[in-house]
């Protein structure tokens, strides 16, 4: 899934953002014509105008129109999809793409313990995942750069976990991505998973991580802890 998007940006757009992002748009602005831009993807004028007009309607990159040309900047949501395109391109030619996300423990609401702990999800991990999960989760406060990375773990192929119901509310769907998590002075846990609601836009900056045994206590961690999480199929 290269990026997320209703209408207005496909391939011809992502193109136009990866020359962009070679010609430094990740790190600050640049300046661009749109000759320059046509010429670069043999197009005219008008296309390669419609196509920056476009990212910026999508909040993938900013720009400020000047006498001489236009200055551009690829936003936070633009390199989030240039890293998607990468992950996807990874899959393809790797055989262990994974995505690694780094972070500090940090204590839950204790929100998961109660969804995890429901028959209805509970019978799916079991048969999906291999393993009934400790009713809990093991939250991780992601850093910058790995909010921006997360974005790529769209790209592997996830364990889907349907929604259902019972008689007093519906429980929407999630998704499941093997997870092996690393403490900071290199203690290691292989058999974990990631879990999120299947269509989430918020808190893109905490992590849920789901395992048969209570995490905190197999690696002694505490909150404030600084762990690795790598993210993808487990071979």
């Amino acid at each position: 899934m290269s990026v997320t998007t209703e209408s207005a940006v496909g391939p011809d757009e992502l193109a136009v953002l990866k020359l962009l992002a070679l010609e430094g748009g990740l790190a600050g602005d640049v300046k661009v014509s749109c000759s320059q831009l046509a010429d670069r993807l043999e197009a005219s004028n008008q296309t390669a105008s419609r196509r920056l007009q476009r990212l910026e309607s999508e909040a993938l990159l900013e720009r400020d129109t000047v006498s001489d040309g236009q200055w551009v900047a690829i936003t936070d949501d633009g390199e989030r999809a240039l890293r998607a395109e990468y992950e996807d391109y990874r899959r393809v030619f790797e055989s262990d793409a994974e995505v690694e996300l780094e972070g500090v423990v940090t204590s839950g609401m204790g929100e998961g313990r109660h969804y995890i702990s429901l028959s209805g999800y509970q019978r799916q991990f079991e048969d999906r995942l291999g393993y009934e999960p400790f009713p809990g989760t093991l939250n991780v406060d992601l850093r910058d750069d790995s909010v921006r990375r997360r974005s790529a773990i769209s790209s592997l192929e996830p364990v889907p976990i349907d929604g259902w119901e019972d008689e007093e509310r519906t429980y929407g769907p999630a998704v499941c991505y093997p997870a092996t998590i690393e403490t900071g002075d290199g203690r290691t846990y292989e058999k974990a998973h990631t879990i999120a609601p299947e269509r989430t836009h918020h808190d893109e900056d905490q992590l849920e991580v789901i395992a048969p045994d209570k995490l905190r206590e197999e690696l002694d961690l505490e909150d404030g802890e600084h762990v690795t999480v790598s993210v993808g199929d487990r071979r």
